[in-house]
């Protein structure tokens, strides 16, 4: 039985610790996000890839057609040549494996990669050192930093700030130890360095920022699919514990079945039967339990960090799919605000306030209740609230807003169906 494993998460997908504590795992965001770019660059990141890589061509261009036009002048001319045909056997070098790799640079291609712009630099300061002005004579060099514009979508960001700074590092030595700085050489060195520092470093910035925006999006399409959800529902990583805890059942019967186990079962078998029998209760106990809100805030990347929720009475499921959409974008775009500090939002829903009557004229029985919601936030000052925000709260109900303890405070008057005439509406559409 050792094909066997205790499940190693709950139905919410997350990790259970010591003493039975859960501890956080990944968001469903977060774990498409890292299949996606399991395979090298995607996302998009693949194509800013290939715009690195036609950057880094026209800069090896542009720093080539520089060389050969002072290439006269040289005193030295054979290392810096040795340099440029180093830089573009490289180029072609590390281009053909990446494309064959399939959009990978793996560790050894990588370190292979950096001592080969550590022999361009070298070769071409050899060249250039008698001359005592780096800034005004460096072109392989220069060529070699534009060269970490190919990695920037391949490595990790700190490989890319570490390569930089080493480069840098080498051109500032250079320069201190060769050229004379006055008024009129200072200016060409700043340029070197800057031409040497900044394209690699916005690009990684750019990067950073892209795919933070990707998994962003990513995150917020992934709750978005709960608004359509039932009153009560399992999580959206149901199908996929379910799918496991279905095989694990399975493979368990089987091996009963077909007379590999014994009956009856030994100690450690049983126990694992107990607790796939376990998990499945969850899942059953979980539909009857928890609402779509619940598993908006618990499963999402950008929600669970900042967002806790008070709905004892399961209120939330009660909401209409307007109500649902106006509620999750109104917290998630509370919680997105770019801030220093994390802002924090905590919702409560409940308790239920009076039956509001259909015609209050009439006094027909009452078919619709009010749901109070109150929205407690910190870090968030009210003059920096989105305007968006205050639409999305108002597709809601009718509320209103407060500064409280250097908090804001927005309650909000939901009007909802009679829970009794759901579930009336319910069962009609099952019969």
């Amino acid at each position: 039985m050792s094909g066997y494993a205790r499940p190693d998460e709950n139905t919410l997908g997350v990790i259970i610790g010591k003493r039975g504590r859960p501890k956080p795992t990944s968001s469903p965001a977060a774990r498409a996000l890292r299949q996606a770019s399991a395979g090298g660059a995607s996302l998009g990141t693949g194509f800013l890839g290939i715009g690195a890589g036609i950057v880094a061509g026209i800069a090896a261009i542009a720093g080539l057609t520089m060389y050969l036009s002072g290439l006269a002048f040289s005193v030295n001319p054979l290392p810096s040549s040795f340099a440029w045909l180093l830089y573009c056997i490289m180029l072609i070098v590390v281009g053909v494996t990446i494309a064959i790799a399939g959009e990978r640079m793996p560790h050894w291609l990588f370190a292979l990669f950096l001592a080969a712009l550590a022999g361009v630099i070298a070769l071409d300061f050899i060249a250039i050192w008698p001359l005592h002005n780096i800034g005004a004579n460096a072109t392989a060099s220069v060529a070699a930093s534009f060269g970490l514009l190919i990695a920037v979508t391949l490595r990790r960001t700190s490989e890319i700030i570490v390569a930089v700074a080493l480069i840098a590092a080498a051109f500032v030595i250079a320069i201190v130890m060769t050229t004379p700085l006055t008024p009129d050489t200072l200016p060409a060195q700043l340029v070197v360095l800057s031409a040497v520092v900044l394209p690699p470093l916005f690009a990684t910035w750019l990067i950073v920022h892209f795919r933070r925006i990707v998994q962003l999006e990513l995150d917020r399409v992934l709750v978005q699919s709960t608004v359509s959800a039932p009153r009560f529902a399992v999580g959206m990583l149901a199908s996929e514990e379910l799918a496991r805890l279905d095989l694990a059942a399975e493979e368990l019967f089987d091996s009963v079945a077909s007379g590999r186990t014994k009956l009856p079962l030994d100690p450690k078998t049983a126990s694992i039967a107990a607790s796939l029998a376990t998990e499945l209760r969850l899942h059953l106990i979980e539909g009857r339990r928890e609402t779509w809100l619940y598993h908006a805030v618990t499963e999402s990347e950008q929600l669970g960090k900042s967002v806790t929720l008070s709905d004892s009475g399961s209120l939330a499921g009660l909401l209409d799919s307007q109500q649902r959409d106006g509620l999750l974008s109104g917290v998630w775009l509370l919680v997105s605000d770019k801030q220093k500090d994390r802002p924090t939002v905590h919702v409560t829903l409940g308790p239920v306030g009076q039956s509001l009557p259909d015609d209050e004229q009439s006094g027909s029985p009452s078919s619709l209740v009010s749901v109070p919601i109150v929205i407690t936030s910190t870090g968030i000052s009210r003059n920096r609230v989105d305007p968006a925000t205050w639409g999305a709260i108002a597709r809601v109900g009718t509320f209103t807003n407060a500064t409280e303890n250097s908090s804001l405070r927005v309650e909000i008057d939901c009007v909802v169906a009679n829970p009794a005439d759901q579930y009336h509406a319910e069962q009609t559409v099952h019969r």
